[in-house]
């Protein structure tokens, strides 16, 4: 089955809202269909004929093809920084993709530590994400509110968790809308009991109490994620380019770091590309050429290791999506990133020169 990503902030009881409507804005013209059928294990699975995986994106166009075939499926991965006040729920609830469900990034995330959205456990994510319905046979599309954003964090956890048939949708749900295509509303339903049943499992594997059946195996990858102590190692290795996607104010420790208590400044040695870099006008992927460009400029070879990190990695893995865009397609994360960086009182920060 194809399925297609929201992220979701907003951790609120999911059954306590107001009732559906439906929005339609008319749409002209047909596409072909771009998908075929395969068998995994004697089972009907999405065939990615069509669509490589060295290529991260989808476009809006092809989605609206295949959007009602019963391999596809489509989760909403929309999350936003602390700063900007906006909740994710509610923008569900007001217009998503037809058939949408919902990923919650923060809910879906490691509850063994202060940090925000860490990776969880194999478990806890073959857990939520068998609540949300998804197997390992299905193919996965994940979008946001904002054209690409949190959606490259959930296509990269799903990577992370051996899962490589998933997808971004290319300038995401602004482009979707853009283009004419339908969105609904709803307030209840599927999508919102699955997504509590996400919430319910992930606790209960915390807790270490039993959980349902799953439906989803992961086969961990663990050279896309980094850890403290790696990205200390590399400061006197220098074995990987480390690239910044926070902006360059708060890199260069000029501007403050959306939570609070938390300096900015930058890990020695890295280098900054903003994430928006990575995108056109529109909040689309940029072309490979112009990819290629922006890191040539910015001094980052693509014949040595890259390593990405953000303020907790979220946008880092719009700066993975680029590269993975060129071929590199096993570009780390430090997950921990910033946040965690700049908590320790033992690790050292740079901050630009006045």
């Amino acid at each position: 089955m194809f399925i297609i990503c929201l992220i979701s902030l907003q951790r609120k009881p999911f059954h306590l809202q107001a009732a559906p409507t439906y929005y339609s804005n008319k749409v002209k013209g047909s596409f072909t269909r771009c998908m075929a059928s395969s068998t995994v294990g004697g089972q009907p699975s999405f065939s990615t004929l069509a669509i490589s995986n060295n290529e991260p994106v989808v476009s809006v166009d092809w989605l609206h093809a295949n959007l009602r075939d019963p391999d596809l499926k489509v989760l909403d991965a929309s999350w936003y920084m602390p700063d900007e006040q906006r909740n994710p729920l509610q923008e569900y609830q007001v217009a998503h993709i037809p058939g949408a469900l919902l990923f919650d990034i923060d809910g879906i995330s490691d509850r063994t530590t202060n940090l925000p959205h860490m990776l969880p456990s194999e478990e806890a994510f073959a857990a939520a994400v068998s609540a949300l319905g998804i197997t390992n046979k299905d193919g996965v599309v994940v979008y946001d509110g904002k054209g690409i954003f949190s959606a490259a964090r959930v296509w990269w956890m799903f990577r992370a968790f051996g899962h490589d048939n998933v997808w971004v949708l290319d300038g995401g749900l602004p482009r979707w809308r853009a283009s004419g295509y339908d969105v609904e509303s709803s307030a209840s339903g599927d999508a919102i009991l699955k997504a509590s049943a996400a919430s319910e499992a992930i606790e209960k594997v915390y807790q270490g109490q039993m959980v349902g059946p799953s439906t989803f195996q992961t086969k961990f990858q663990p050279h896309f994620v980094w850890t403290l102590d790696q990205v200390k190692r590399n400061i006197q290795d220098k074995t990987y380019q480390h690239i910044d996607a926070r902006s360059k104010a708060r890199f260069d420790g000029v501007a403050p770091e959306p939570r609070k208590g938390i300096s900015s400044g930058h890990i020695p040695g890295s280098k900054c590309i903003p994430f928006p870099q990575m995108l056109d006008g529109s909040r689309t992927l940029l072309s490979r050429e112009e990819l290629e460009k922006k890191f040539d400029q910015e001094g980052i070879s693509l014949d040595k290791p890259v390593l990405t990190s953000c303020g907790t990695g979220v946008t880092a893995c719009i700066l993975v999506l680029g590269l993975h865009r060129l071929g590199k397609t096993d570009i780390p994360v430090y997950d921990g990133s910033w946040t965690e960086w700049a908590m320790q009182p033992d690790t050292p920060v740079s901050t630009s020169e006045i």
